[in-house]
This record gives C-alpha cells, sequence and structure tokens, in this order.
C-alpha cells in the first residue's frame, strides 16, 4: 500500500532534539534530516515507526529552538545592537568586578568589626567602674549656715542610676540626643547619613557640625575608648579631653566599634547611666546629679520635665546654654526639648503647656553667683592636698555669709551707679569680718563674676596713708599716753640720713598748732603723726603693726607714720580687728573645718582666729574711742550711721592713687579700699568720700535687723591737765611734758637748780 499520502512520522533524532539541545559532542549536523555528515547512522525505519506521533512543543520552546541549530542563543543583533555590546562591555566587566570586590570586602569589614567589638566587650570592665572617670577631686564649700555656695574642681555629686533617677530626665536625654537609643546596636547607619547630608547642604564637611553619634557612641567618646588619662602624654585633662573629640574618619570607626562592644557588654540602662554620670554639664559640674544640686539645688531623682530638659540642653554646649551664664537662652533650649519629648510620646500637650508656661528657675545661691572671690581665697589657705590638687571630694564649712555678702555686692554696685561716672575703670575692694578675724563676705573688684581672677582684696598691695595711723596712736596709748595728751602741730623737719631733710605737710596744708592726739586723729594730721611715731619710737611702730597682722615689709624712715608703706585689704581689716576685739591680734580665716564627703571626721580645723595680746584692754578702748571722734566729727563723718556707734578711719595716699576707709561696728568690721589697677591717680576722690560711703552703705545693710550694741570703748571724765608729747624733731615746739614745764618754771621763780 503506498504511504505517499500520509504524513511521515518524525525520526527519533527529531523527536529528541527538536527542543533546540542536544549533547556537546555531536556536530551540529549530526541530527536527522541535517545532512552532510554527522558520523552516525540514521535510525532505522522499525524502530522510528514504533514512535508515537510527536506533539507540537509549545510556542516559547519552538521560539528558543528556531534558533538554527544553537543552543539557547539570543537572536543576532542588528548593527547598532552589536555595536552598543561593544561598547559597554568594558563598563560591564568593570561592575562586575566592583561588586564581587565591595561584597568581599564588606564581608570582611563586618567580620573585622564583630571581632573587634568582641573584643572589646571582652576587656570592658564592669559598668560601675566607669561612672566616675575625674583624675581629680573636687571642693565644696557650705557657708556658716550649711548651704553650699560655691565649688571647684569638677564637681560630681553622687551617682543617678537610670533607673532611679527621674524619669523625665531619661526622657529628654532620649529625645534629644538619640530618639531610637533602645533600638539600635549601638551604631546608627540612618543617623550617620543624615548628619552627613545635614552638613553638606549646610556647607559644612562630612564630618564637621552634626555627627549623628547614638548616646553609645557619645559615652564611648567620654570614656576615651578605654584610654586612660596620662600626665606624661598630655599637659592637662583638658588636653586629653581635647584629643579624644578629634572627629576624624580613623577615631569615628574606632568610636563605633567600641560603641558595638558596649552594646555586647553592658544593657542599654548601664550605658545610659555611665553616659549621666560622665558627662560634663558646666560650671564645673561632672555628671546630672552635680548639675542639677548646682543649678536647682536638689537631687536629678525629682527633676520636673522643666528642670529635666535644661539639664539636657546643656549637652549640646555646656557652656553656652549653662543657666548661670543666660538663663533666657537656656530657658528657650529647654523649651525645644520639652517638645521633643512630646513628639516621642512621653509628654502629653497639657504637660508641655505646663513647662513652657513655668520653665526651671535657678536656686537662690546659683542665681547670685556671689562668693566668687571669698572662694579662690579658701581655695589659696589651704594646703594644696585638700584643695587645688585633691585627690577625692572634700566639703569646706566656712565663715561665709550670703547675707552679708550680698549686702558687700549691692552697695557696691549702687555707689557706682550713683556716683561715679560712667565708664569709669576705677576699682574697689570690701571685706567684711568678725573681730575674731573670721571672713563673712569678700569683694574683690568691679564687674567680674565667678573665681579665677585678680583678687584685689588679698592680692593687691596698696599704699595704706593714713589707714594706717591708729596703729601710731596704739603704740603710743600702750605705752602710757592717752586721748588727751597734747602734741604741737607746727612745722616739722627732719633730716634724714641718706635723703636730707623731710618736712611733712597736712592735707589742707595748714598747721593747728597744740591738739589732743584725738583730734589729731579726728582730722588726720600728718604733722602729729609723725610727732608721736618719733617720740615713741619708729621701731616699736613697726613692731605693733606687725603683732596686729601688717606682715609687708613696712618703712623704715618717718614716712612709716604716713602709712607709706604697702599692705593688703585684709591685712588691714585684720588689724582694725584686733583693736575691735580688744587688742588681740588677729588671722583672718575662712574655713571652719574640712571634710571627705559623706564623712563627718574633719580632716582639718581652722588655722586662724584671735592670737597673741598686742596691746592692753584698756589702751585699745582708748584708741576705739579716738577712733569713734573720726565719725562724729572727723574725716569720716559719711561713715555714720544714725542707729548705732561707728569707729574708723580714712587714709588717702599721696597723688591720690589710693584711697580708704576701714571701721567697725560693735559686730563686724568693715574695709573699702578704692584706686585703679594701674596706680593712675584718683579724680577728687579721699577716703572720707566714696570709700566712706561704700562703708555707710555696706554696714547699713548688714546690721540692718540687728540688736543695736555699743561699742567696746573708753567713755572719758574729767581728768587732770593734759601732757604734752616729747618732740624729737627739730622744727617745732612742745618739746617737753607739760608737768616738766611747769617744775622748770617753779624752780626759776625760787632759785632753784
Amino acid at each position: 500500500m503506498s504511504d505517499s499520502g500520509r504524513k511521515k512520522p518524525p525520526l527519533v533524532a527529531d523527536k529528541r532534539y527538536s527542543g533546540g539541545t542536544r549533547p556537546a559532542s555531536k556536530p551540529r549536523g549530526s541530527a536527522a534530516g541535517g545532512g552532510g555528515g554527522g558520523g552516525s547512522r540514521p535510525p532505522k525505519k522499525a524502530q522510528a515507526s514504533k514512535q508515537p506521533p510527536r506533539k507540537s512543543p509549545p510556542k516559547k520552546t519552538a521560539r528558543k529552538a528556531s534558533g538554527g541549530g544553537g543552543g539557547g542563543r539570543r537572536p543576532p543583533r542588528g548593527p547598532f545592537g552589536q555595536f552598543l555590546s561593544a561598547v559597554l562591555w568594558p563598563f560591564r566587566l568593570v561592575l562586575s568586578l566592583v561588586w564581587r570586590l565591595s561584597w568581599r570586602l564588606a564581608a570582611f569589614f563586618v567580620a573585622a568589626i564583630v571581632i573587634s567589638a568582641c573584643y572589646v566587650a571582652i576587656t570592658l570592665p564592669p559598668a560601675s567602674d566607669l561612672y566616675d572617670g575625674r583624675a581629680k577631686g573636687s571642693v565644696t564649700m557650705l557657708d556658716d549656715q550649711g548651704h553650699a555656695f560655691a565649688w571647684r574642681g569638677e564637681q560630681f555629686g553622687g551617682v543617678v542610676d537610670a533607673k532611679t533617677v527621674s524619669p523625665n530626665l531619661v526622657h529628654a536625654i532620649v529625645s534629644t540626643e538619640d530618639r531610637r537609643f533602645f533600638h539600635h546596636f549601638g551604631v546608627s547607619p540612618r543617623g550617620i547619613i543624615g548628619a552627613i547630608a545635614i552638613n553638606l547642604r549646610e556647607g559644612r564637611g562630612p564630618l564637621e557640625g552634626h555627627g549623628g553619634s547614638t548616646i553609645t557612641q557619645q559615652t564611648a567618646k567620654l570614656l576615651c575608648m578605654g584610654e586612660p588619662y596620662d600626665p606624661k602624654k598630655w599637659k592637662n585633662e583638658h588636653a586629653y579631653e581635647a584629643d579624644c573629640r578629634q572627629t576624624t574618619l580613623w577615631r569615628k570607626a574606632k568610636e563605633a566599634v567600641y560603641a558595638v562592644g558596649m552594646e555586647m557588654r553592658y544593657s542599654k540602662d548601664q550605658i545610659l547611666t555611665i553616659y549621666m554620670n560622665r558627662a560634663y554639664l558646666g560650671e564645673g559640674t561632672r555628671g546630672f546629679e552635680a548639675a542639677s544640686q548646682r543649678y536647682f539645688g536638689h537631687s536629678a531623682k525629682t527633676l520636673s520635665p522643666a528642670e529635666a530638659a535644661m539639664l539636657a540642653g546643656l549637652l549640646a554646649a555646656p557652656t553656652r546654654y549653662a543657666p548661670t551664664n543666660d538663663l533666657a537662652r537656656s530657658q528657650n533650649r529647654a523649651s525645644v526639648i520639652v517638645g521633643l519629648m512630646k513628639e516621642e510620646g512621653y509628654l502629653t500637650a497639657a504637660q508641655v503647656a505646663e513647662a513652657r508656661a513655668h520653665p526651671a528657675e535657678l536656686a537662690a545661691q546659683a542665681r547670685t553667683g556671689s562668693g566668687g572671690y571669698f572662694a579662690d581665697w579658701v581655695m589659696s589657705s589651704v594646703p594644696d592636698s585638700l584643695g587645688t590638687k585633691t585627690t577625692e571630694d572634700v566639703v569646706y564649712s566656712t565663715t561665709y555669709d550670703a547675707r552679708i555678702q550680698k549686702a558687700a555686692d549691692t552697695a557696691l554696685t549702687d555707689i557706682f551707679d550713683q556716683k561715679v561716672k560712667e565708664g569709669s575703670n576705677a576699682q574697689a575692694a570690701v571685706v567684711v569680718m568678725s573681730a575674731d578675724g573670721a571672713v563673712r563676705a569678700m569683694v574683690g573688684g568691679r564687674n567680674v563674676r565667678g573665681g579665677g581672677v585678680f583678687n584685689r582684696a588679698t592680692q593687691a598691695l596698696r599704699q595704706t596713708g593714713s589707714s594706717f595711723k591708729p596703729f601710731v596712736y596704739a603704740t603710743a596709748l600702750e605705752l602710757g599716753y592717752h586721748y588727751d595728751d597734747i602734741v604741737q602741730d607746727t612745722p616739722l623737719t627732719i633730716n634724714i640720713p641718706g635723703s636730707g631733710p623731710w618736712s611733712p605737710e597736712n592735707y589742707e596744708r595748714t598747721f593747728s598748732g597744740p591738739v589732743t592726739l584725738e583730734t589729731a586723729l579726728a582730722k588726720s594730721l600728718n604733722v602729729p603723726a609723725v610727732r608721736v611715731a618719733e617720740a615713741v619710737g619708729l621701731d616699736k611702730v613697726r613692731q605693733v603693726a606687725e603683732d596686729f597682722g601688717i606682715q609687708s615689709d613696712l618703712a623704715k624712715g618717718p614716712a612709716l607714720a604716713l602709712g607709706a608703706s604697702e599692705s593688703t585689704l585684709i591685712e588691714m581689716v585684720g588689724g582694725y580687728a584686733g583693736i575691735l576685739n580688744g587688742g588681740s591680734s588677729v588671722t583672718p580665716y575662712g574655713v571652719k573645718s574640712v571634710k571627705l564627703q559623706g564623712d563627718n571626721t574633719p580632716l582639718m580645723g581652722s588655722e586662724g582666729g584671735i592670737g597673741e595680746r598686742v596691746i592692753r584692754q584698756d589702751a585699745a578702748r582708748e584708741l576705739i574711742y579716738m577712733m569713734r571722734q573720726v565719725v562724729l566729727r572727723g574725716s569720716g563723718q559719711r561713715a555714720g550711721l544714725p542707729d548705732r556707734e561707728i569707729a574708723g578711719k580714712t587714709g588717702t595716699t599721696s597723688s591720690a592713687r589710693d584711697a580708704w576707709f576701714i571701721g567697725f561696728s560693735a559686730d563686724y568690721v568693715v574695709g573699702v579700699w578704692m584706686g585703679y589697677d594701674n596706680n593712675k591717680p584718683l579724680t577728687g576722690v579721699t577716703g572720707g568720700g566714696l570709700p566712706a560711703e561704700i562703708f555707710h552703705e555696706v554696714m547699713s545693710r548688714v546690721e540692718q535687723g540687728q540688736p543695736v550694741r555699743p561699742l567696746p570703748m573708753l567713755h572719758p571724765e574729767p581728768t587732770a591737765p593734759s601732757r604734752t608729747v616729747a618732740d624729737s624733731g627739730n622744727g617745732g615746739g612742745g618739746g617737753q611734758r607739760i608737768d616738766q614745764v611747769i617744775e622748770n618754771a617753779i624752780r626759776n621763780i625760787f632759785g632753784l637748780r
């Protein structure tokens, strides 16, 4: 039967390779129907007839097979496609190589970071060892009521714990510094990328300005990545911290590794606790407990949202945002932070409104900022081991009186505001002291806050002028002279070996003739003071002044009596305190005791107070009476108070370079100095002028509300005729005591020899 009318069944080879795939060892022409000798015979017809009819392949497969013998190749491209492929081929190769290299490098760096972080985690100490990393201790000063008023060194204040501190503080810190703190692994890539973008957009370098650091990274930086302070490597702690804060790519990488290691080693609460205790928050405070005590006067455990926001705001710039520097700026910063706390869900809208309506305020002592000069003086008076070089936290109980300090501050400010030309560079200093030498307040200069500056009350050596004269008369009274003895106020010339003749003059360049010692001191007459000093002996005057605490180098010649020597204000006030207490020397002091923080055992007690007797009590009482006349009818009348007895002495140096008034009530001694730092003469100022007025304003405030007590002075009764002080000079009469004059007259009358 003819089969010409039927479709010929496919060959086995056609069926097997119809999909376009064939063994690689077969030549392309080996398929059935391919023609051209493939090296294998076509299958037998019998075998082919046994195969079932072949179904048509799917379209896609057929499309693949239609490539003409070719193993799945794409159809040939046109000329443009071939050109484009040739051009892009090198780029595809480079991209392929970069990709292969990149993921391998990334894997290597990730492995290196993980290994390094694991090493950091293993070597980290317990978290509690990192809470206080200060190389030195601190000093806290308490006033006479037990309230802290000044701090030196880095204040720690004690450990705060993230679990026990006010939740408001934790929320404020996290909202401000690292919103994803509780969710990341120590580093926030998103935060870093965002910070770099902001820096570039604002025209800075990628690492300048915003850092994108997490709280963990900031803690790593505070710890200097585990590198301890070495005084041999760094000049001081400030240089050490500046080095740790440097921002370079290498340091950022180390910081990231250290942060990851911390996350492996510590819990989030532990990391936050380290951060809260190590952060510097301005005004010498280290950690949030010290800052809370410094600014608000209470523990960080009880911080309100407004207070917590203000403290958290200090982290960005402690000095700039310190509320003691600019309270309004600090409050504005806190207002922004309470808004961030609301965004994070930590505060309600009502709480935010309350915090903004009633912003945080400073504690009373932090607000006044007084006591800096006193604190500096105290620090200079204690051993370095308990002061500037202490390795422990120590507490000083002092004689400082905040009420009296405020009186001195406001009095000085008021006088300069009302009676001194605006823009004047004239300076002034004030010291207030008790009769036993306890310093109660100190102003070392004008328009200067805080400490660390030149203290004109304790460091400036200035000529004392007539304020030295009480020591001259104290010597005379101790030797038996009295207030009503006569001294000549007449021209005097003294020949000084090596210098020639010297003729002292009174301030008004007039002479009063015979005057009592009382009048001579009250009117601050110069010639009588020189005559008295010469009569009793200059060496004795120097000895009495030194015994009263005037330790400066005293002049050798007769000008000693007129205050040609230099001294400090605190020395002079200490000398007057000796007069007030009945004639015993005093050593000015400000520290009553020194203790370790948290310990009740004193390490040191007071090293000042009343010392040896210098003059008799009766002589001191008489001298106080004479000084009382200075205020009642002499050169110091502007210093007087209407409701209580005041005694004192004015002092004005040659060319008016220094003006003094030092005086006392029964309770306190107050000394005032005024002048220029460059020794420029004062214009129209004497000790009886502005210094006496400053004294008046200080003392009236200090004594306000205090019981009135009389001065411990002599109350004279009518006595026998006065005597004349012997005159050792060669310029005037009155060279004999009056009783000797009478005796000689009687002898002449009766012809006696």
